[in-house]
């Protein structure tokens, strides 16, 4: 028989309770100790994903833990992936291909042959690496869910995996929420569970710890750590929860000159890849905010109008709240606009859907002159090219969409590395499906000083020394280095060297 690694699974009292850095901070900090891990994720539902490898789609947060490993995505560390694409049904994603459009009744339909997947997968992995860093969904005390669990304490059982809970404190009522998860759980589960972590804690450690020491007291297990609060950390969140409006994007450094530039990001209700704008918030005297009415257009630089998961959901509702006519009017009068993926259909003449919607064409935004189709088979690419509209510049990203340019009578934005031409740009109106796209750093700060110039912001300098590649290597040592400073690592290995039975 052949011998599988260790195991952890971390789940959480709540979705964005931390569940996704701790994964990362952990798989970094064992990889800089020479372990061979990697992390898994067994269902995951966000519209927030990134192209493999090999050609299919996984989460966000499982491309930057893979990351954290030093490991490339692939499908075998989220081999389920749900993308809502309206408040009942989601695009159901196995091995990095969309099999399905479900709702909550017809998505059990397929749990066995799910759980089958999942199962098969970890075990690979588990054969593979010495460790595995899994993240459970959501809560694992969704009880109403237990039969059905597949990433939570329905993984843990069925592959024998001890379980750490992660709680955000910055939400208040954590130790009630910690407490309660154990509480809830059958005596079966409450087995799996090894102890607790705090996420996000602010202020005097010593007046927490007679609330850690009676947490123990009353589930006989530790708290293994109390993670600090930490504004530096920003980039590469996953889920939509920390998608606020009004929020800043970042934490936003002084200008190199003298004057910001300042870009209103609209977040759309089913907004995707929303990491896309985090290149530019990388970026010194450049403020991103998330906007969702049209007066937080007219001061902006530059608006950016994100990818979608319901095209034409999403575009009906630009008009609804007029923030269409707000883009519009930038449009008339030369401002600038970039639009991604679904952003960039919208800014388009027509859309003809039948895929994502019942709908079969409307009109888009005629902010750019192109026509677009949506059909069933979907562009998964890791893509490079070039951008002769910005010097040359080298150009990498991805793409995932349904909807095809069918005829264009604009300028391209792209072009492939062989030799096709991709996106638009029309006047003060530019568009792409390639996601990912502004993390290149020459493209990026070509295209900021293009936008600083429509705008008027002769003062604004684009800083010569981002690299938003070593921004995120240099976050992922600062998860590890919290990990490791706040952490009882020595414990927490103990815990995943005797397994369940710790």
């Amino acid at each position: 028989m052949t011998t599988l690694g260790g195991a952890l699974l971390v789940a959480g009292t709540t979705s964005d309770a931390g569940k996704s850095v701790l994964v990362a901070g952990l798989c970094r900090m064992l990889a800089r100790r020479g372990v061979s891990v990697a992390p898994f994720k067994a269902q995951n539902m966000s519209n927030n994903s990134v192209v493999t490898l090999d050609g299919g789609e996984i989460g966000r947060a499982q491309a930057l833990q893979a990351a954290a490993c030093g490991l490339e995505p692939s499908v075998r560390f989220n081999p389920v992936l749900l993308k809502p694409g309206s408040d009942r049904t989601s695009q159901l994603v196995v091995r990095g291909r969309a099999v399905a459009q479900v709702s909550a009744s017809t998505y059990i339909e397929h749990r066995q042959a799910l759980r089958t997947v999942v199962a098969a997968e970890l075990e690979s992995l588990r054969r593979d690496f010495d460790v595995v860093i899994c993240e459970g969904a959501g809560s694992p005390a969704e009880i109403n869910l237990r039969a059905t669990d597949l990433a939570n304490m329905g993984l843990a059982t069925a592959a024998s995996i001890p379980v750490v809970i992660v709680g955000d404190i910055d939400r208040g009522g954590v130790l009630a929420h910690l407490y309660g998860t154990v509480a809830v759980l059958s005596p079966e589960d409450q087995a799996l569970i090894k102890g607790f972590v705090i996420n996000k804690f602010r202020g005097d450690p010593a007046l927490l710890q007679p609330g850690l020491d009676q947490l123990r007291s009353l589930t006989d297990r530790p708290t293994f750590g109390v993670v600090p609060y930490c504004e530096e950390l920003w980039m590469d969140a996953e889920d939509s929860l920390g998608v606020v409006a009004d929020a800043p994007v970042g934490r936003p450094s002084r200008p190199v000159g003298g004057q910001w530039l300042r870009v209103a990001a609209i977040r759309l209700p089913r907004i995707s890849n929303t990491t896309d704008v985090e290149a530019l918030a990388c970026e010194p005297g450049v403020s991103v905010q998330w906007v969702t009415e049209p007066s937080r257009l007219p001061d902006a630089d530059l608006v950016v109008v994100p990818g979608s998961k319901a095209t034409l959901s999403d575009l009906a509702w630009l008009r609804r709240t007029g923030l269409a006519e707000a883009l519009e009017e930038r449009g008339r009068t030369g401002r600038p606009v970039l639009g991604i993926c679904g952003g960039y259909q919208m800014l388009g003449q027509t859309i003809s859907d039948g895929i994502e919607s019942d709908v079969e064409k409307v009109d888009g935004l005629g902010l750019l002159d192109l026509d677009v189709e949506f059909r069933a088979d979907k562009v998964l690419a890791r893509v490079e090219g070039s951008s002769a509209r910005f010097a040359d510049s080298a150009v990498s990203g991805y793409e995932i969409h349904h909807g095809r340019v069918v005829r264009t009578g604009d300028s391209p934005l792209l072009t492939y590395a062989d030799g096709t031409s991709e996106g638009s740009v029309r006047g003060s109106v530019m568009g792409t499906h390639w996601h990912g796209v502004l993390e290149s750093d020459h493209f990026r700060r070509e295209f900021l000083r293009w936008a600083a110039r429509l705008s008027g912001r002769s003062g604004f300098t684009v800083s010569p020394a981002t690299s938003v590649g070593q921004l995120r290597q240099e976050q992922l040592d600062l998860l590890a280095d919290l990990v490791e400073q706040n952490v009882d690592v020595d414990a927490l290995l103990g815990v995943i060297e005797r397994g369940v039975d710790a």
